[in-house]
This record gives structure tokens, C-alpha cells and sequence, in this order.
């Protein structure tokens, strides 16, 4: 019988129960070589925290064994069941390939689990294609909720300051930063009961959206970008303003009784390796040192650093203008009647200088120093999110989304890129008569992965296109100019291009040097670079143990933040009950009977008991890009 011919013919959720069933048998019997022949030939597995304490992926039968070998003694995986709360499973269309999603909670040593699945019918039965297995609890740790209210004779309020105060108790958690990943991350640390100080060097939550220039809003729709716990208004617009985000986040920091203290700036940290613990000192508003001790430390300060790049322009020294970088331009109306040139072509020098035009800069022009990956935000980036408008609960979706391993993610993107060029073709040969260079990433995989690269160069259309397609914000290309003179920039054709004002929209350095001007080079090293794809083709040093013990960073797109500030919170709790093993006892690292022993130990006070079995030597996990396997697009 064919697949497709079993999968439309066949009842999807009697398959998926079948499968389902005798992955449970594997899993109980500890059977590591028939749970990896429940997958097909080409299957991936991810798994975040559940089964490796780490965030991984494995792609094919036989790494797939081995790391189920090297994981399930250990873990002691369980109690593996259809997933009440979530929808049935049902047949779908994927990449050209009759699949069967579903969802199944199960029990480990540790905590509860969610998985999502999608699997392919073959002759001899249902196979799993791609597989997500996630932590999503810890097993016997209470959060705040639900419990009786406090009588000690003071209100609410008075309890409510008392904490925020910190008079007369250390964190075990610090936050740098009250952006929308600072705030989430401490939502979530606040849910699992782990007292937390967020710090912001900006006098009020939010103000790190709040104080950039007037027209931005956020490029992808607002389905994709709800907050864990507090959704949108459903009557909130589809493109959200900053300052809509910024007031949100502020509400939102009350509305979760996060613990924040404004206009404070750190100062220093220093770790202490003996006492496994940071000191902190936090400058107040009104200059006062505070000393703080804790467990962590939680950088949220932005994936994209916050020290400026800022590029050297020929004959700089002789211009008798003012060069201002994107992160100090605050509003257009300052440059109304001046001309101005944006240096940069992503997303930020587009909407400075459409904001430059709609705010009365006599002339606005555009110094391109490479092409630019342009696509429109409706159809075109709209493609990517449009799972988040399925009508399916956001956290559903999220499981979907990061089940998606990098080689399929790939093929997507280049799926999507190639449909949305073919619909923006018109805008894009506008674009190229007026003299801008456009392309569509290196691999012709579009903006998505760039942004997940760690690169810039790429714009979703919000209205400044048409301003360069119709003559209004002319571009100059980088290699036919000369550089700066006092009042204009000097072309090799000998024109000019009056200036009284350049703006810099050059980006910024990597997070790393964030991290070094922060805490100094040694854990700077440790560190090493933040963002972009690392070996196992998962965000470097992100929402995960770093180099440096105690320290954490997050940061990315709010969808970002609500996946993956859920597995760092938990990483974090984990630590501080004492029941995370020290990293050369992870499943996937350490030798023969090493994690259980150490496990063993740390949850001796518990009461849990672990399967009596030894760990077989774990598998060596080189990740390679198989995408050229595939000829097919895979997407949502």
C-alpha cells in the first residue's frame, strides 16, 4: 500500500495511536534501537532540556539511537500519553508529503514533557518524520500560583513594595535590561517561584521602545508576538507602534508583579567560583551604590548589542555637520529643512529615512554599501507567520515552530523568499532602475535567516520603497563616492550631494562585546559570540547555559522570547533545587555511569528514585547540512 494512499485512507488518529503506542513500549523497556526504528530514514529529533538537558537535534535512525541510548536510563522517560489539552491529530500537507501532527505529554526523572510529531505513513506503518520533545514542568517545584493569601496584618500593596524594596534579601536572579525579553524572562522565573530583580537604566519599563523614533512599528504581525500569560487586546491593530509595545510592557511588569528597579545601572559583576555566586553593583537613580549577591544573572540588553557600529566615512574629519548613529536618533522633526544622507540600507535606515521624508528634511538619500534583501510585509514576510493566524493557541503553534529543524527550515525559506520574489517582482525592478541593489541572501533564503544568522542588510516593506522607487529618497551606491567634504559628500563623476547630517544606520557589534564591556574579557572569551547558528545549528549562547556559569543571556523577536524564555526559566530553577547536573555530567557528554551517579547524588534529598542501569557512552553529535538531500520545500 502507498503512503499516500494509507495516509488518506487511513483513520489519522488511530495511526497516530499506533505509533504512539509502540514508542511508549520502547520507552518503558528502555529499548533505545526500537525506538529509533519508529522513525524513517531522513527523521529529525530536537529536544529541549527534556531527555538531554540541553538544546539538541539528531537527524537519521542512527544518531537518533544513539542519543535515546546515551538519555533514556537516565531521564527515565514515561507514562508517554495522548496530550488532553492540545487538538487530535490530524492529516495535513507538509512539503509535499502526507504527514499525521500530533501532540503527547509524558514523564521523565525530572519533570512533565509535551511533544509534537509529525509523522509519515510507510508499508509498515507510521514513522515519525520530525519530533519535538520539550520540558515543560519540574517534578514536586511549586510556582506562586494558587495559594491561600498571606495574613500578616499588611495589604497587598505593602507586601507588594516590601519585595520589590530588596531591603533585606539578595535575588536569586538578576535581569540587565526591561525590554520584552527582560520582562519575559522574569514572567516566567516569577511563575516558577524564583525571586527576581529586574534592573533598567531607563526611567521607566518599556523605554527602551519608547524612546526610538516616532513612525516604527513591528514588522511582523501582532499574532506572532503576544506575551506569555497576557495576550494582546484582540482590538490592538495588526502592525503594532512602539509606543503601543512599550505601554504593554510597562502594564505588563505590573500586571505580573515583576520586581523592577528603573534609572539603576550595574555597575559591575563579579563571580565567585567557590561560592557559586555573582556581586553586583547597581548604581540607583540618585547615585547611590547598592551591593547585591545572587545565583544568576540574566542579560537582556538585545541580540544586537547596543554598542554602535560605527563606520569611518572618507574626509569625516573635514565635514562641519553633525554624524549621528541610529541608536541616538530620536526624531526626524530635529532634521526638518536639513539634508540628510542614511548610511545603511536594512531595515533601520529605511524607516529613518521615510520618517527623515514625512517630517520635512529638504532631502533625504540613501548610501547603499551592499545589496539589500527587500521583501513586502503583506504578502511577503506575512508568509513566514502565517501559521500564527491558523485560529490554533498560540503555545500549540510554538511547539510547531521550534520543531522545525535547521535543514527544512532552510528549504522553507527558500520556498518562501523565491513565492514572495516572484509577487514583488514589480517593486523589486523599480527598485533596481533607481540604481539599489537587491538580492535575496547569500543562499537565496531570504531575511528570516539572515536575521537568524546574526545579519543585516534586509528591510519587510513598510512604505519606504515606494519613496525610492518613485525618485523621492534617491540612492547612492558606496563605491562611486569619494567621501565627506565640509557641507556635502563628493561623487567620482564630480557632483556632490548636499549634507548637513548623516545618520549611521551601521548596526552594531556583536552581543559578545556587550558582554566583555559588561564583565570584562575573561568572561567576554567564555562567552565567546552570541546569536547566529552554532554546530548544533541552535542560537549561540542564547536562552542556555553559557561559557560562564551563572550567566544567561536572551534577547531575539518577542516570538523568540515566549518559546525559549520558558526552557531558560526552567534551566534556571533547575539549578537553584540543586537538580541540574553540572555540565560534564549531561547525558550527551559525560562517560560510562558518570550523570546517573551524579544525578543520583543531587537528588538524594528528594526522594526520587532513578532507573538502576548504567549509561552507555554517549554518541559524538557532529551536525552536518543535509538540506541538498531534498529537492521538495518544507514549510509550516
Amino acid at each position: 500500500m502507498s503512503s499516500a494512499a494509507t495516509s488518506t485512507e487511513s483513520d489519522p488518529s488511530d495511526l497516530f495511536e499506533d505509533w504512539l503506542r509502540a514508542f511508549a513500549h520502547s520507552l518503558d523497556a528502555s529499548d533505545s534501537a526500537g525506538a529509533a526504528q519508529l522513525f524513517a530514514s531522513d527523521s529529525y529529533w530536537k529536544d529541549l532540556l527534556a531527555f538531554t538537558w540541553e538544546h539538541k537535534i539528531f537527524s537519521g535512525r542512527s544518531e537518533i539511537a544513539a542519543a535515546f541510548s546515551a538519555t533514556i536510563r537516565l531521564m527515565g522517560p514515561r507514562d508517554v500519553r495522548r496530550a488532553a489539552s492540545r487538538p487530535g491529530p490530524v492529516a495535513r500537507r507538509r512539503s509535499r508529503r502526507d504527514v499525521i501532527e500530533g501532540y503527547f505529554d509524558f514523564d521523565t526523572n525530572f519533570g512533565t514533557g509535551t511533544a509534537f510529531v509529525r509523522l509519515i505513513v510507510t508499508d509498515r506503518g507510521p514513522v515519525a518524520w520530525i519530533l519535538l520533545t520539550t520540558l515543560q514542568e519540574l517534578r514536586e517545584i511549586e510556582g506562586p500560583g494558587g495559594k491561600l493569601p498571606i495574613d500578616d496584618g499588611h495589604t497587598w500593596l505593602e507586601r507588594r513594595a516590601e519585595r520589590q524594596a530588596f531591603a533585606n534579601r539578595d535575588p536569586q536572579v538578576i535581569v540587565i535590561g526591561a525590554g520584552h525579553a527582560g520582562v519575559v524572562a522574569a514572567a516566567r522565573l516569577g511563575q516558577l517561584g524564583v525571586d527576581t530583580l529586574v534592573v533598567e537604566k531607563k526611567p521607566r519599563v518599556g523605554d527602551v521602545w519608547r524612546d526610538r523614533y516616532s513612525s516604527l512599528t513591528l514588522h511582523n504581525e501582532i499574532n506572532a508576538n503576544h506575551l506569555p500569560y497576557l495576550p494582546f487586546p484582540k482590538s490592538w491593530p495588526l502592525w503594532l507602534s512602539k509606543d503601543q509595545l512599550a505601554l504593554w510592557l510597562e502594564t505588563y511588569a505590573e500586571c505580573m508583579e515583576l520586581n523592577v528597579w528603573t534609572s539603576t545601572e550595574m555597575c559591575s559583576a563579579i563571580y565567585s567560583e567557590a561560592e557559586r555566586q555573582w556581586t553586583v553593583d547597581l548604581r540607583r537613580c540618585d547615585g547611590t551604590i547598592v551591593q547585591k549577591r545572587c545565583r544568576h544573572v540574566v542579560v537582556a540588553t538585545g541580540i544586537s548589542g547596543s554598542i554602535p557600529n560605527r563606520v569611518d566615512l572618507p574626509g569625516a574629519s573635514e565635514f562641519r555637520g553633525e554624524i549621528v548613529h541610529s541608536s541616538d536618533f530620536k526624531s526626524s522633526a530635529d532634521y526638518a529643512g536639513k539634508n540628510v544622507i542614511v548610511v545603511g540600507m536594512g531595515s533601520s535606515g529605511h524607516d529613518i529615512a521615510q520618517d527623515l521624508v514625512a517630517n520635512g528634511a529638504t532631502s533625504v538619500s540613501m548610501l547603499q554599501r551592499g545589496p539589500t534583501c527587500v521583501i513586502s510585509r503583506n504578502p511577503g514576510a506575512a508568509m513566514i507567520y502565517a501559521i500564527y493566524s491558523s485560529g490554533q493557541a498560540i503555545e500549540d503553534v510554538d511547539l510547531v515552530a521550534a520543531a522545525i529543524p535547521y535543514p527544512l527550515l532552510k528549504e522553507s525559506y527558500k520556498f518562501i523568499t523565491a513565492k514572495a520574489a516572484e509577487l514583488d517582482q514589480p517593486l523589486l525592478s523599480k527598485l533596481n532602475e533607481r540604481g539599489m541593489k537587491t538580492y535575496f541572501g547569500s543562499d537565496n533564503t531570504g531575511f528570516q535567516m539572515m536575521f537568524m544568522r546574526g545579519q543585516g542588510g534586509y528591510y519587510i516593506d513598510v512604505g519606504c520603497s515606494a519613496l525610492i522607487a518613485d525618485g523621492t529618497i534617491p540612492v547612492i551606491q558606496a563605491e562611486e563616492t569619494i567621501g565627506l567634504n565640509a557641507g556635502d559628500f563628493q561623487m567620482k563623476d564630480g557632483s556632490t550631494v548636499p549634507c548637513d547630517v548623516v545618520v549611521l544606520s551601521t548596526g552594531f557589534l556583536n552581543m559578545q562585546e556587550n558582554i566583555r564591556a559588561m564583565f570584562g574579557n575573561e568572561v567576554a572569551d567564555k562567552v565567546g559570540p552570541v546569536w547566529g547558528f552554532d554546530e548544533d545549528y541552535q542560537m549561540r549562547a542564547m536562552w542556555r547555559r553559557t561559557g560562564q556559569d551563572g550567566l544567561w543571556i536572551t534577547g531575539g523577536s518577542l516570538l523568540d522570547s515566549r518559546i525559549f524564555s520558558r526552557f531558560m526559566a526552567l534551566e534556571i530553577k533547575a539549578e537553584l533545587e540543586g537538580i541540574l547536573p553540572s555540565r560534564d555530567a549531561l547525558p550527551l557528554q559525560a562517560g560510562v555511569d558518570a550523570p546517573e551517579l551524579e544525578v543520583r547524588r543531587a537528588w538524594s534529598s528528594t526522594g526520587l528514585s532513578l532507573r538502576t542501569t548504567s549509561i552507555p557512552i554517549p554518541i559524538q553529535n557532529k551536525r552536518r547540512d543535509r538540506s541538498h538531500d531534498r529537492s521538495r520545500p518544507s514549510y509550516y
